[in-house]
């Protein structure tokens, strides 16, 4: 048996289009909601769990209709053609939005402009605000009012950025005075006039339903073209590719300066552009190389050729049903997926905030180092799991993750670069080594008719936790300061380690050591 690497990487990428979205509206989209429409962590959160609310539902749906689709192109290439141009002109469409509420607030969306401050002062002073970067140790939230801590003069000579010993890092004082009050003068704009956001909201829930049309029959389409015993380590060059482009949106950042300060009201009309773009190449590449109906057929070939249980189960034929050992097991994964999700998705949908706010970094570069770690790892993890097994592989993975959740607790505005880089490092491996093998051990249980429908049940769960997270999270971080957030992802962390100990089923037998 040996993996058709080639093959596996134009599979992937359907996956790379998907990540590549994925990463730019996880650390771009809450930067709208906060900056520009000036929502709290809690209500940005609520906007981001409405759109994954909808994938709750069709993620399962779509992928059980790829499953039962027949055409030429295959079942699922034609749901990846539809939704990757369908999303592409969505995500073009909602700068339309981001750039009328940047005219309606155009006043104030230049950093460190001394007639943006006054304006905000002098519409601020004597309103109630919250302080964003606090240490209350009760829900009740630090509220302040301008003109009781600082005057005008004071408050209008702040600057976003300071230098100590020779090294510039983000203001205390912007973080804990200009941030709130900019947010409720333009909180106040957008209730006065929230066209610009009710339009973004509607474009923003249609291309959530673009991607969710086809995010399960992309992941589906790998263990339709690859035998059971390979998936570990075909799983581990899709999870590559995926995070390929990630990294490539990352990139896009830097060049477009995403995370830095004085672009915290940027128009993202040509980000948006670069990564609609990004996914239209990812897309022709597969449309070009991958031949679905014919790769299928391969697969049952060769499972036929090696005796697996697989070759026995017709196309679209008859479904196997789970023994109660097996439901117990696709339970408890499933349940592991969702905690492990919500501490992961945390840190991937707040960091940009946090980072921004709280440690005065360039997200981006952060970023690219944990995504950089995960790619180097992914293949090595897919070869070192085949060896030891995947539920051995995912509890070393929890473990990696949890420390390095726990280490950031510790991380603050004057901390190292170096160690920031490496608990991202740490991280991006242990989250390699989780992804690589979830995914297989949900579909080993399941025959090929079922496949798109048992990834439905993954995502759903996956989707289900990165649904209620934002919001969670971010109450938490409105209510109990932004530190909350890496104690948050690591209690749940931690809480998959205890649900993936009891799973029996859906492991693959290690590979045996050759004899000499």
């Amino acid at each position: 048996m040996k993996l058709n690497n080639k093959r596996t990487i134009f599979v992937g990428f359907a996956f790379f289009l998907i990540l590549a979205f994925w990463q730019a509206y996880d650390t771009i989209v809450p930067l709208i909601l906060t900056n520009k429409f000036g929502m709290s962590q809690f209500w940005s959160g609520a906007i981001m769990a409405l759109d994954n609310i909808l994938a709750l539902f069709l993620l399962p749906l779509f992928g059980t209709l790829s499953d039962k689709h027949k055409g030429k192109s295959g079942r699922r290439t034609p749901f990846i053609r539809f939704g990757t141009i369908a999303a592409v002109i969505l995500l073009v469409a909602l700068t339309f939005a981001d750039t009328a509420q940047l005219k309606q607030i155009n006043a104030v969306a230049t950093v460190d402009d001394p007639a943006a401050l006054e304006l905000i002062y002098d519409t601020q002073a004597d309103r109630e605000l919250v302080r964003p970067n606090k240490k209350a140790a009760t829900l009740q939230e630090e509220t302040f009012k301008l003109s009781d801590e600082l005057s005008r003069e004071d408050f209008v000579a702040i600057r976003s950025t300071v230098t100590e010993d020779g090294k510039e890092t983000t203001n205390p004082d912007y973080v804990n005075f200009i941030v709130p009050a900019r947010q409720a003068y333009v909180w106040q704009i957008t209730s006065q006039s929230p066209q610009p956001l009710i339009l973004f909201v509607g474009i923003l829930l249609l291309l959530l339903l673009a991607m969710a049309t086809f995010r399960s029959p992309a992941v589906a389409l790998m263990p339709d073209v690859t035998i059971k015993p390979l998936r570990s380590k075909a799983n581990a060059i899709i999870n590559l590719m995926g995070y390929i482009g990630g990294i490539f949106v990352m990139v896009l950042g830097m060049i477009f300066a995403t995370g830095a300060t004085e672009n915290y009201m940027m128009s993202y009309t040509g980000y948006f552009c670069a990564v609609a773009g990004l996914m239209l190449v990812a897309l022709c590449i597969f449309l070009w190389k991958v031949r679905e109906p014919k790769w299928v057929a391969e697969m049952h070939e060769e499972s036929i050729r090696l005796g697996l249980s697989e070759a026995e189960e017709p196309e679209n034929g008859a479904k196997r049903k789970l023994s109660a050992g097996e439901k117990c097991s696709l339970l408890l994964v499933l349940a592991s997926v969702v905690l492990w999700y919500f501490g992961y998705n945390a840190i991937s949908s707040k960091y940009s905030v946090y980072a921004t706010n709280i440690l005065g970094k360039d997200f981006n570069l952060t970023l690219t180092v944990g995504t950089a770690a995960a790619i180097v790892s992914f293949v090595p993890v897919g070869i070192f799991s085949s060896k030891i097994g995947r539920k051995k592989a995912i509890l070393l993975g929890v473990a990696l993750l949890t420390a390095a959740f726990c280490t950031a607790i510790f991380v603050g505005p004057g901390s190292s670069d170096v160690l920031i880089y490496a608990i991202f490092v740490l991280a991006g491996i242990a989250w390699a080594t989780i992804n690589v093998n979830s995914f297989p051990m949900v579909v080993e249980m399941c025959s090929d008719g079922d496949v798109g429908k048992y990834t439905g049940y993954y995502y759903t769960a996956s989707m289900a936790a990165q649904t209620l997270t934002p919001l969670l999270s971010g109450y938490l971080m409105d209510k109990l300061g932004m530190g909350i957030l890496f104690p948050y992802a690591a209690i749940f962390v931690a809480g998959s380690f205890v649900t993936m100990l009891f799973v029996k089923h859906g492991d693959a037998k290690p590979e045996a050591a050759p004899n000499k």
